[in-house]
């Protein structure tokens, strides 16, 4: 890793924005209150003059206050009057109604929901915290600290893993528009799953490469006195059902903490989607964990939809939680049903609160390291607002050869297993690691903005025993760098961009390499430069980052905007999202 300025050495400089740069505003330990919740804050609403947001003991939402709020209890609505009734009585809250069958998550008034604008989701009826109280808001994040800027003349190599995953981003949404947007803990945002979420206008590989590498030098807009960086590298996408035959396991945890609505109900309904893309060519396993692990479906084929349906449909939520007897069993179902060339893969739905067993982050990565030797991938799906247990998803998708996305609704889930399949389920390069060796004569310092927890020692880069991250068919996998230029005006190369990848069944690395010059700045950026910015500082804001600038919401809504010439949906709704963030700080 890059040696860090110290802050003596950045007040030396001359370049506006950069002290105080490397210093984190929230160093929360990643949990509940603790990864900076705040508990103190107050809101009033402008009309009834009554608390509203986290200022409320209870939240009252959906289009304002409510006098009552729909919880569930065994299926049958009943009402609550607080959450120390939800407490006392022991009900499960609903953080969302009647999905149905995965049409009715828009918003309508049968639902429940708020209408957000072009992208609707059903978060009328949010979760139950009271985060008056310490420790009712159990989630847990990794705690990193922000990568600061680095001096070229010390260290001038950047050397990280790629990152495919997403769910930072529909995480961060989810609290957003349950009204806690104000206390999102700082580890909780991952700003590369952020800009990864979304898709590029990239150019694809040619001539047989895995990828192609775009890069884009400019203007940095919340600090002009220093130049952003932009790194995509895109792969082909591909039709995934004609790429090869599905080995799928679909390993579902049924304990207790899966009772709520968005929870073990959605996860089903994300998995039927799934299976209706499936056919005779693909095997389909369904195992189960509570206090045990079970066998719920042994090896059907794909296109068995109505078992496949009916056993999903049957899964109901209890008892403790020992995710390390289903991840083996799990495992011991792909190795039974192998396909030799094909796309041999775990998908783990769980909220990842794992009380049996082995439990420690540690433990279960350590089980996911050896379980991955035998080529068999994991994918994993966050579930739940109130417990989820982020550190460990990400750390076992990172260890799991996979990828980790959050769902937060039926068009989350249709994004992630149906729309996005191919860069989901299909592997085209794997071990993929960047490192960037910046020019000392043209450039000052640089940071890179995310990948905190993908960093990899810069004289690790050639290890091939050392892993990287995976890529699928269609993803992008962006990175940018605030760059603060050196005083001369020396022409010639800014930097090298190295990568190296293996390919799925292989484990010799091939080196891929490409400079890119100091004359390629351009002031004018593209739109998805301008969108990228808009991503990248809303994540910054969220965090509370001292790198952050002088960029305002409306300066991001803006970016967003101009980002969107052609009304791509998800833009669209990334620029709703901070509208709504704006407006419920006011």
């Amino acid at each position: 890793m890059a040696a860090a300025l110290t802050i003596g050495a950045m007040l030396t400089t001359s370049m506006a924005g950069l002290a105080g740069c490397s210093a984190r505003i929230n160093t929360g330990t990643g949990s509940g209150t603790e990864a900076g919740i705040n508990t103190g804050s107050s809101k009033t609403n402008k009309s009834t003059g009554k608390p509203t947001g986290i200022a409320a003991k209870y939240r009252k939402i959906a289009e304002g206050e409510r006098a009552t709020e729909n919880i569930y209890d065994n299926g049958d609505m009943v009402v609550a009057e607080s959450c120390e009734t939800v407490a006392e009585d022991g009900i499960d809250y609903s953080a969302g109604t009647d999905y149905n069958g995965g049409t009715n998550y828009n918003g309508s008034s049968n639902s429940g929901g708020r209408d957000y604008g072009n992208t609707n989701y059903n978060y009328g009826y949010g979760y139950c915290i009271d985060t008056g109280v310490p420790g009712s808001d159990t989630r847990e994040y990794k705690h990193v600290d922000e990568n600061a800027f680095v001096y070229t003349s010390e260290d001038n190599l950047s050397t990280w893993a790629a990152d495919v995953d997403t769910a930072s981003y529909s995480n961060i949404r989810s609290y957003i528009y349950s009204g806690y947007g104000s206390n999102i803990p700082a580890d909780a945002v991952r700003i590369e799953e952020m800009i990864n979420y979304f898709h590029y206008d990239a150019t694809p590989p040619e001539n047989g490469d895995k990828f192609n590498v775009t890069t884009e030098y400019t203007t940095c807009p919340w600090n002009e006195e220093n130049n952003l960086l932009r790194i995509t590298m895109s792969t082909e996408p591909i039709a995934w059902k004609q790429q090869n035959k599905n080995n799928l396991v679909f390993l579902v945890d049924t304990s207790g903490s899966m009772y709520d609505e968005n929870k073990l109900p959605l996860a089903v309904k994300a998995f039927k989607l799934l299976a209706d893309e499936l056919d005779e060519t693909d095997t389909v396993s369904i195992v189960t964990y509570a206090g045990s692990d079970l066998i719920a479906l042994d090896g059907v084929a794909g296109d068995h939809r109505k078992e496949i349906i009916d056993t999903l449909e049957g899964l109901k939520a209890y008892g403790y939680t020992n995710g390390s007897g289903g991840i083996i069993s799990a495992y011991e179902q792909a190795e039974k049903y192998f396909i030799e060339g094909g796309n041999n893969r775990v998908i783990l739905a769980t909220d990842g609160d794992m009380n049996v067993g082995l439990t420690s982050e540690e433990a279960l990565t350590g089980l996911i390291t050896e379980e991955k030797a035998a080529g068999i991938s994991l994918s994993v799906l966050g579930f739940g607002n109130d417990n989820l247990k982020d550190n460990k998803l990400e750390a076992l998708a990172d260890n799991g050869d996979g990828n980790y996305a959050f769902i937060d609704s039926v068009y989350e889930a249709k994004k992630v297993l149906v729309d996005d399949m191919g860069g989901t389920l299909v592997t085209v390069a794997k071990d993929v690691k960047i490192q960037v060796d910046f020019n000392a004569e043209t450039v000052e310092s640089y940071r890179l903005i995310g990948y905190e927890n993908r960093d990899v020692a810069d004289h690790e880069f050639a290890n091939d025993m050392v892993d990287g991250g995976e890529i699928g068919a269609g993803h992008n996998v962006t990175a940018i760098y605030e760059i603060v230029p050196s005083d001369t005006t020396a022409p010639g190369r800014l930097a090298t961009i190295n990568i190296r990848y293996k390919e799925p069944d292989k484990d010799k690395s091939t080196l891929w390499q490409r400079d890119v010059a100091v004359t390629s700045y351009n002031k004018e950026m593209t739109a998805d430069m301008k969108f990228i910015t808009a991503v990248a500082a809303f994540g910054m804001k969220l965090k509370h980052s001292a790198c952050a600038g002088d960029a305002t919401p409306e300066d991001i809504i803006s970016w967003a905007e101009e980002g969107n010439p052609h009304e791509d949906e998800y833009r669209k709704e990334f620029a709703e999202l901070v509208k709504f963030y704006r407006e419920d700080l006011d």
